[in-house]
Formats: structure tokens, sequence, C-alpha cells
């Protein structure tokens, strides 16, 4: 395991995911940097396998300024992680939203994303 902390490590993972995503380059490279070819993401009852994930990628890269994520709680065994955390995402067109997520996940050997579930509670201004 990681010298990270459960906090850092959520922090780490989904910011530089995140910061990758934004530059640009290869969707799929990325998604396989962070996530094995046999990701199974299930967010409030929907699932997205890696092709899935890949296209989910492109609204983000058009419409994404900034991000940043507050975690508020994380547990990490070596192959298990939970968490909460909120994502502040600022938007191209000015828009600021923030989303609370609590996360169980599967971790491979090597770090990477395996499974997660997700829930979550926009927080934003109406």
């Amino acid at each position: 395991m990681s010298e990270l902390s459960a906090r850092e490590f959520v922090a780490d993972f989904f910011g530089s995911f995140t910061r990758e995503v934004v530059a640009g380059g290869d969707a799929a490279e990325v998604v396989d940097r962070y996530y094995t070819p046999d990701i199974e993401q299930i967010a409030d009852g929907i699932t997205l396998d890696r092709q899935r994930l890949i296209d989910h990628l492109r609204p983000i890269r058009k419409n994404l300024v900034s991000c940043s994520y507050d975690v508020h709680e994380a547990i990490r065994t070596e192959d298990r992680l939970a968490a909460r955390f909120t994502i502040h995402a600022e938007m191209r067109r000015g828009r600021t939203i923030s989303t609370e997520v609590y996360l169980f996940g599967e971790l491979a050997q090597d770090g990477r994303m395996r499974r997660t579930t997700q829930a979550t509670r926009n927080l934003s201004a109406s």
C-alpha cells in the first residue's frame, strides 16, 4: 500500500485524474492509467464500463474549467476504499457545481480502481 493516507489517496487519485482529463490527450490512455480494463463504476444506479467512462469524459473536457476535491472522510485497506468527499466544479459558462459523493471502491494491486459504487447529492444553489 502507498505511503499516502486514505484522504490523500482520494484527493490525489481524483485530482490528478481530472487534471489529465481536462489537459486533453487520448481519453482511453488516461482511463487506463487510473482504472482497470474491467472497470465497473456505478453512480446513482447508472453503470459505466470502460467505454462508457471514456465516452463520459468528452463533455467534461468541453465544459470543465477547474475542479477541486474536499475529502471529508476516507478509509483504505489494501484493496478497498470508502470515502465521503465534495467535488467543486467550475464550468465554462461560469456556473459552479458542488456535489457530495459517497464512494465505496475496490482497488487493483497497482492502485488502479477496479469497481466503485457511488451515491451523490447535488449541493449547488438552485
